[in-house]
């Protein structure tokens, strides 16, 4: 299965899901990009992952323009700007969905607190990756 996860930044939320997909299905072919791509993964993301033995070090934000000609058998957006703002795709896409989380860039208060709000959407985000393949492998829809 080839799947394409979409944020705006590409630097949070996305590549976590990008980071749990990869780590919990070896045999899916996942990507992830933003509309408007950061300069790089944001350092908590990577540091909450790598508590759970997934190393998104290496993660490079990417811009969804690259993918826009590829076929996917799944774009997942996992905020809403990124639903709004989903380009076209020339390349055919099997399904579409969106489940989004809040974005924990925009947290506040002590790093300890913002560390905390990462590991809780890292948290959800598990959640659903895991939700998503029991539900493919179970041969039920992605919706």
């Amino acid at each position: 299965m080839k799947v394409l996860i979409l944020c705006t930044g590409n630097s949070c939320r996305s590549q976590m899901a990008h980071g749990f997909l990869q780590a919990l299905a070896p045999g899916y072919e996942v990507f992830s990009a933003g509309t408007h791509p950061a300069k790089e993964v944001h350092p908590f993301a990577v540091q909450v992952m790598a508590e759970l033995q997934i190393d998104i070090s290496k993660h490079q934000p990417r811009s969804v323009n690259q993918y826009l000609l590829e076929p996917w058998d799944l774009v997942w957006t996992v905020c809403g700007d990124a639903e709004e703002n989903c380009p076209l795709f020339t390349g055919q896409v099997g399904k579409q969905i969106h489940l989004g989380f809040a974005d924990p860039a925009r947290f506040s208060g002590t790093p300890e607190e913002v560390l905390q709000g990462f590991r809780q959407v890292r948290d959800e985000i598990g959640s659903v990756c895991n939700r998503l393949i029991n539900k493919k492998e179970a041969g039920c829809h992605l919706d």
